[in-house]
């Protein structure tokens, strides 16, 4: 098999529309959908067998956190934007990514330029410095491309979720509260978390069929100090509630609006349909998504640039860079879209008085009816 590093391919929303046809999102869905099925009823605390390569990809996250914590955020308390040295971090996680997967057994040395890729952008956008679910999906790829590679396998499904995916988390709240990595683009606070979904996704699943934990128990502090250490669905909120002020209602309200739903399979199923729609389905998020020889596009062509259709309905054309490989390219939004959000860590530290929270845009209905 030949390798090449992935590149950005979807301007139009005919092309979203073909990708949401192709064998690639069918892919990436059922390996969602896999995880999914083999952590119900799985807590964070349990036993789990570990493989060669998932311990192998756990001290890649180390190494990641470790080299975080090695480059301080710069002086920057004028500001509630991200910190610049966050783009120190980037370039040393790119330059450290050779390294870091010859560490990986059976990862074919000649596929690590490309799954590099997903790698590097897993952990935000140097330019912007911010961070937002189509982040999250390149580490979803990444995963996806190991178990490609033969690096993991179907028996690890259980680790991949509670222990990869779970680490992984773990270091990227590191990162944006170090960096006060902004919510990517104007869409940050449009519904869960913030920055993520999966954890909801996969921390539903977990919880299906509890005896005694139902949705509304997010609003018991008791409840999630208790069992945040167990599931990622009240880590989550457990988190939320950590960094915001106010009541969920105000700051969170789609995560407020789910928590009336009467059991944890309903909201499974609302996450998976949710993803499919505000993650897969947009075409602000998947024009960004890398296609390589391991996820491939075999959808037609983007026409020039000068006739492409502008993801974000805007009269104006953006600059949309070349994908050559890791750290050859500066990705962004046009200065009109790329609205800055500020980090709700920087909110937190520059609001000390009680009640002030961030409150989003107007919420979509939730598919969970």
């Amino acid at each position: 098999m030949s390798f090449h590093p992935p590149r950005k391919v979807i301007l139009t929303k005919d092309q979203l529309e073909y990708f949401q046809q192709s064998k690639t999102h069918q892919d990436i869905i059922a390996f969602i959908e896999q995880l999914n099925e083999r952590v119900v009823g799985v807590k964070l605390t349990d036993e789990c067998a570990q493989s060669p390569g998932v311990a192998a990809i756990m001290s890649v996250l180390d190494k990641v956190e470790e080299t975080a914590r090695s480059i301080p955020p710069v002086d920057n308390k004028a500001s509630r934007f991200g910190n610049p040295a966050f783009r120190t971090f980037y370039d040393k996680v790119q330059e450290l990514a050779p390294e870091l997967h010859a560490t990986v057994p059976n990862l074919p040395p000649e596929a690590v330029p490309e799954i590099s890729v997903y790698f590097c952008e897993s952990w935000g956008n140097r330019t912007r410095i911010d961070y937002g679910s189509g982040m999250e999906l390149n580490f979803l790829c990444w995963m996806l491309c190991l178990e490609r590679l033969g690096v993991v396998t179907k028996e690890d499904h259980v680790a991949l979720v509670v222990r990869v995916f779970w680490r992984y988390i773990q270091v990227m709240r590191f990162l944006q509260s170090t960096y006060w990595l902004e919510p990517a683009g104007s869409h940050g606070v449009w519904g869960l978390d913030d920055y993520h979904f999966l954890p909801f996704l996969w921390g539903s699943a977990q919880l299906k069929g509890h005896k005694h934990l139902r949705p509304k128990s997010i609003h018991d502090p008791e409840i999630l100090d208790e069992f945040a250490k167990d599931y990622m669905y009240f880590a989550c909120i457990h988190f939320i509630n950590s960094v915001k002020t106010a009541s969920l209602r105000w700051h969170s309200p789609m995560l407020d609006d789910i928590s009336a739903v009467k059991t944890w399979d309903k909201v499974n199923q609302g996450m998976l349909k949710m993803y499919r729609a505000e993650v897969l389905g947009k075409l602000p998020v998947i024009q960004h998504f890398l296609f390589g020889s391991l996820l491939p596009w075999d959808g037609p062509m983007p026409p020039p640039r000068e006739e492409a259709e502008d993801a974000c309905g805007h009269d104006h054309a953006h600059a949309h860079g070349d994908t050559g490989g890791a750290g050859q390219r500066e990705v962004g939004w046009g200065d009109c879209c790329g609205i800055p959000v500020p980090s709700a860590f920087g909110a937190a530290a520059a609001e000390k008085q009680k009640g002030l929270g961030l409150a989003g845009p107007n919420i979509r209905p939730v598919p969970f009816d």
